[in-house]
């Protein structure tokens, strides 16, 4: 229980009902105590509660945040400065300190509220928490230094990532340390790397510096961001959401400031949902475009590695810097749109789409799509469903077997499919896979494909399993198209739903990455003129 502060000053008469609901709010924080939580904070779509992971509004987000949050650490109420505005409205702000150490601030806006169906009471409308910061955010870092690994310096020469940070996949080797995968059974089984990955010794030679290992989904097999060891990484953008996965560590850290690069893969969209969901920019490389050399895998067929960045112009300098440009080709004008795919997402993301390519056409970015039929989207998400699970047995069914209960539930389910599927039917569907890649590849000749990177925005953090495997099957039907054909895909944050981003996916043919990106800031910019929601990271330049 909360104990009496050591210092108090007071402007106006504080009535005695204050103090009593600032203490029952106090009190109930340190137990959990949702019922008198939930009574305490005024109802409506008007509270506001706000911490360093961002701001929730509304009874409902604020409550629904608190349920999975778990009791506040105890503490002590050091100093408490009250200020009545009027008889019915009051500021409070309070300094504490924790049984564990360091101290904190929180602001309070109380206001008594009278309704002739309760008794009347005081509730707060809006506070601010500054709580002690951890050293280190243990859901979105593994391990952090300052930084981890230094990157190349070539005396005053310019290094073209110098000054810029990287949060590495922990899925990738980094000199001298292991690799966990997401699964802390794994981890204490690995032994240190001896080198570098690939991809992590590339953007160290362009300059830049690892910041630390970033937390990933259990095996890289989701795509929802949930850790269950970890805990799960916020999402800045959406704070009562989750971030999205499975490069959830890499892109919570980027969005939060923490690193200006994060390095991830893409098997099913675990570069591009994150990105969706938290308002990043987020590029899936051609197939093969960069080596996985030093990567855990997890499908190998469809893995690619992508990046995370929250301005266009950084993305295009790592993909410069870690492409063969000799092998890059520009893609072509012309623009697809597929109606089957579109109607996959909800009516509210349906409906920022289709404005998203009205103001795209009225602004000259691009001709007026040509409609397309793509195949059909259940089929082929199954039959990649088949391939990915056969290839996560194969690379990883030793070890499940070998440690049964190391897993979540969602993702030990998603292992014991992969168990059941024969060689026969991994044959047929591969062979499917190789004719459907056949008719993209001549779909996608000379063309792009516009579509909704995420049928949802970022579902909430007190989803039900059941729903979130609803959420992951509707997304995997658009994310696997990019997957079965081997083809660069760029989310680029364009689009919203109220308060949520919401990606919009730009695919070209293999080899296109960097064309890509200077199309998706191309359009970014230009909704951005035409009103769209802006993200935070266009700029008024236009790139060809």
């Amino acid at each position: 229980m909360s104990r009496a502060w050591a210092a108090a000053t007071v402007e106006g008469i504080v009535p005695d009902s204050l103090w009593e609901a600032f203490w029952q709010y106090e009190n109930a924080l340190m137990a959990n105590d949702l019922a008198m939580l939930s009574y305490l904070f005024a109802p409506g779509e008007h509270t506001v509660r706000a911490d360093s992971t961002g701001v929730r509004i509304g009874h409902n987000a604020i409550m629904g945040f608190r349920v999975g949050r778990g009791p506040a650490a105890q503490r002590v109420i050091t100093d408490c400065h009250v200020r009545m505005i009027d008889d019915r409205n009051a500021v409070i702000v309070a300094t504490h300190a924790p049984d564990r150490g360091g101290w904190g601030v929180v602001t309070q806006w109380w206001t008594f509220r009278s309704e002739s169906n309760q008794p009347s009471h005081w509730v707060i409308a809006t506070t601010h928490v500054s709580s002690p910061p951890p050293a280190v955010d243990a859901s979105v870092w593994r391990v952090v230094g300052t930084p981890l690994v230094p990157g190349a310096r070539a005396g005053h020469a310019f290094e073209p990532l110098g000054g810029e940070t990287v949060a590495v996949k922990d899925v990738f080797d980094v000199a001298g340390f292991s690799v966990g995968a997401g699964v802390p059974a794994y981890l204490a089984e690995s032994l240190p790397a001896f080198r570098h990955a690939a991809a992590v010794a590339t953007l160290l030679a362009a300059g830049a510096d690892v910041r630390g290992i970033a937390q990933s989904d259990e095996f890289a097999y989701s795509i929802t961001g949930c850790n269950p060891h970890s805990g799960t990484p916020p999402n800045v953008a959406v704070p009562e959401a989750l971030p999205g996965g499975s490069s959830s560590g890499p892109a919570a850290a980027v969005a939060l400031g923490h690193a200006s690069i994060g390095l991830g893969t893409d098997t099913a969209g675990s570069i591009r949902v994150p990105a969706s969901y938290q308002g990043l920019w987020g590029l899936r490389t051609s197939h093969g475009a960069v080596d996985s050399a030093g990567m855990v895998p997890l499908a190998p067929r469809f893995d690619s590695v992508g990046w995370l960045t929250r301005k266009p112009e950084l993305l295009r300098t790592v993909a410069e810097a870690s492409l063969d440009q000799a092998r890059q080709v520009s893609a072509a004008a012309a623009v697809l749109v597929a109606p089957a795919a579109v109607a996959v997402a909800s009516p509210e993301i349906r409906t920022a789409f289709e404005e998203a390519v009205t103001r795209l056409v009225a602004e000259g970015c691009i001709a007026p799509p040509e409609e397309v039929e793509l195949p059909d989207l259940q089929q082929t998400s199954a039959l990649f469903r088949t391939v990915q699970a056969a290839q996560a047995w194969q690379v990883h069914g030793r070890w499940v077997s070998a440690h049964p209960r190391s897993l979540s539930a969602p993702v030990a389910a998603r292992f014991r499919y992969a168990k059941s599927v024969t060689p026969t039917q991994h044959a047929r569907a591969v062979a499917s896979i190789d004719r459907l890649r056949q008719s993209l590849d001549a779909l996608l000749a000379g063309r792009v494909l516009l579509l909704p990177t995420t049928p949802t925005p970022a579902p909430q953090l007190d989803a039900s399993e059941e729903d979130l495997e609803t959420v992951r099957r509707r997304t995997v039907s658009l994310t696997c198209i990019a997957a079965i054909g081997g083809y660069p895909a760029l989310s680029v944050p364009a689009l919203s739903v109220g308060r949520a981003p919401v990606g919009l996916s730009v695919m070209g043919p293999r080899c296109t990455d960097l064309s890509l990106i200077d199309r998706g800031q191309t359009y970014a910019d230009a909704l951005r003129i035409a009103g769209a929601p802006p993200s935070s990271q266009a700029t008024a330049s236009k790139r060809a």
